[in-house]
């Protein structure tokens, strides 16, 4: 009887391995973990398990740049939405939030709840459940900890500043002044040692729509805002000391303030290059001209001028968000709206008193027909395609997706105001009695689009969700962005925004666009899903190496020709998080799912029972630090 030397052998599959190089059919054998074999022709028989890959495409795992799923590895450390996708390894404590220094419960703040709620979206209930679970108060209990915890994908966690800042100033002096020269050797201090147990590096948050959400802070940003120059620059400097990632989201409203943060970077000036991965590059829908102003920054930023290191990241599917009525992460960005959201999703009768308030319906007013009327400068931007926010306020582009009636669904809020005011006009235009039941509460002013989407809000609150794509509505410029090599495909947001955002299979969405243009595109793509992002990060991953960990995936190209990423967002009630949560589902794209040689997904039978329940990936450190 041959005796078995490989766990797993992958036959007959066009393996692409991330190096970029055009893909070969060929077999992989898996044997303790690692990489054991490659070539053709492998003997089956040496293997407890053959999987036949013919006609498919085998490729290292993918890795998501950028996530929020700190929380949840707490909660359902498995990450099963992560896995279908064919990602394997996660970044996390990005934009300056994480649980590096543990729950920081301190004085009678409650810093994950307060910082993490409103910036990702995430309910309170399920923030503090997860901070009821920590028991580690430094860094290196952090890693401890993740090195104990049965994770399904490899995580990659970053020193994050926001809790950096609470952890040397507490919570109220973090956001409430600068620090003293010794609290900021403190953070500087704290930093090092995150650098020395093999943090890949630091995250920071500037964009100004991000504030707390607990009283009395509900109209204070969150730490990381307040940070200085100064500060950033001694923070950053340890992290270029060890040749690490600064991980950052620009001031956007301050268009010096992005250049000089971000020349940071350079060489030139600082004697070595600092490695920086900053969100995000799209092609914004209310303001076409933001492309061409990343493009032409990154370049300078890497120019021989500066001699940088620096990547925007990109999305490689549309931005669409799903609003819960009048609430949504980007709504912070405008004020008007952000006075409804700093209220907690189970106030419901404070944003109705809000929405009745007539000095609010004034202020909503201005703000919805900014620019949309008379002859003006804002008129103009707006005609230009060039305005302040992301959210155009216009109603055919808001499509509803669920509650009122049942036959609203699919329908822009345009069409349901049109068939509102002809029903109010001429009585007609209703499609049955509970639709009249619902038009006969609304304004007998529905042709004023305020007066309409007020109603709208205050009569149904959260239980009408709809949604609005905010960026990469055109293919081909989404495309472009994606293949730039400027840029770092990645802002994916996984793990955020549990009812707005779902991202998870945004590297598939970028591996289909690739697909469509041959398999080199898809060989380039591959590598600039893998092992460049690892070797940037400067991580022992993506990669399928003999001797390197046998982080594989299997796709079927025909299941992902034909995949349809919006038609397959869902919402579904998680148990394990207590929660109702967005999803996509590819399932049927991404065949097989192996981390560390462990089978966690499959097609055919779903996650692997042991999912969660036994460790599958590492926590990941650095490849030059000492402790690897």
């Amino acid at each position: 009887m041959t005796k078995h030397v490989w766990q797993t052998l992958i036959k007959g599959g066009m393996v692409f391995d991330g190096t970029g190089q055009n893909p070969k059919v060929e077999d992989i054998a898996i044997a303790n973990g690692k990489i054991a074999m490659r070539g053709k022709n492998l003997d089956g028989a040496l293997a407890e398990t053959v999987v036949n890959a013919k006609s498919q495409w085998v490729m290292p795992g993918f890795l998501d740049i950028h996530t929020h799923l700190d929380l949840e590895i707490e909660l359902s450390p498995g990450l099963e939405e992560v896995v279908r996708h064919g990602t394997t390894s996660v970044l996390i404590a990005n934009c300056s939030l994480g649980l590096t220094f543990g729950a920081q419960r301190k004085n009678g703040e409650d810093p994950i709840v307060d910082c993490f709620a409103r910036v990702e979206n995430i309910p309170k209930h399920v923030l503090s459940a997860a901070a009821d679970k920590i028991d580690w108060t430094c860094s290196s209990g952090y890693y401890k900890h993740l090195d104990t915890v049965p994770i399904g994908p490899n995580i990659i966690p970053m020193i994050p500043h926001s809790m950096l800042r609470v952890e040397v100033m507490g919570l109220k002096g973090s956001v409430s002044r600068q620090p003293d020269d010794f609290e900021l050797e403190q953070m500087a201090s704290l930093v090092e040692k995150g650098m020395k147990q093999g943090y890949i590096g630091m995250s920071t948050d500037a964009l100004p729509f991000h504030y707390l959400s607990n009283d009395p802070n509900r109209r204070i940003r969150i730490p990381s805002q307040w940070c200085s120059w100064k500060e950033l620059k001694i923070l950053t400097d340890v992290v270029r000391r060890y040749d690490r990632v600064w991980q950052a989201t620009p001031e956007k409203d301050s268009p010096l303030e992005v250049v000089k943060s971000f020349a940071l970077t350079s060489g030139r000036l600082f004697g070595k290059p600092l490695k920086v991965t900053a969100v995000a590059v799209m092609d914004m829908a209310t303001h076409s001209g933001l492309v061409g102003m990343s493009k032409t920054l990154n370049s300078f930023l890497n120019s021989w001028i500066l001699k940088g290191n620096f990547y925007f990241q990109v999305l490689a599917s549309p931005f669409k968000v799903y609003w819960d009525g009048p609430i949504n992460p980007l709504a912070e960005e405008i004020p008007i709206f952000r006075e409804l959201n700093e209220l907690d999703l189970e106030d419901k009768q404070g944003r109705l008193d809000l929405l009745a308030d007539p000095e609010y319906q004034k202020r909503f007013r201005k703000m919805w027909m900014h620019g949309k009327q008379g002859f003006n400068i804002a008129n103009l931007f707006r005609k230009l395609n060039r305005e302040e926010f992301s959210f155009s306020r216009k109603l055919n582009e808001m499509v509803i997706y669920s509650g009122g009636c049942e036959n609203w669904v699919g329908e822009t809020m345009t069409e349901l105001q049109a068939r509102v005011t002809q029903w109010q006009s001429f009585s007609t235009g209703a499609r049955n009695s509970e639709e009249e039941s619902h038009f006969s509460k609304f304004p007998e002013n529905s042709k004023d689009e305020v007066e309409f989407i007020l109603h709208i809000f205050s009569e149904y609150d959260l239980g009408l969700r709809w949604t609005y794509v905010s960026a990469n509505r055109n293919k081909e410029i989404t495309e472009d962005l994606l293949f730039d090599e400027r840029f770092l495909p990645g802002f994916n947001d996984s793990g955020a925004h549990l009812t707005n955002l779902a991202f998870n299979d945004a590297n598939l969405c970028g591996l289909q666009m690739a697909q469509s243009r041959g398999l080199e595109k898809v060989s380039s793509l591959v590598k600039r899903l893998t092992r460049l992002p690892a070797d940037f990060l400067g991580i022992d991953a993506g990669r399928i190496d003999i001797g390197s960990q046998a982080d594989v995936i299997i796709i079927d190209p025909y299941a992902l020709a034909s995949y349809k990423s919006d038609s397959q967002a869902k919402f579904i009630w998680r148990e394990d998080i207590a929660n109702e949560q967005i999803v996509k589902r590819s399932d049927g794209v991404v065949t097989h799912s192996w981390i560390a040689g462990n089978l966690a997904w499959t097609s055919e039978y779903g996650a692997s029972k042991d999912l969660g329940v036994k460790k599958f990936g590492r926590a990941v450190r650095a490849i030059n630090n000492s402790n690897q």
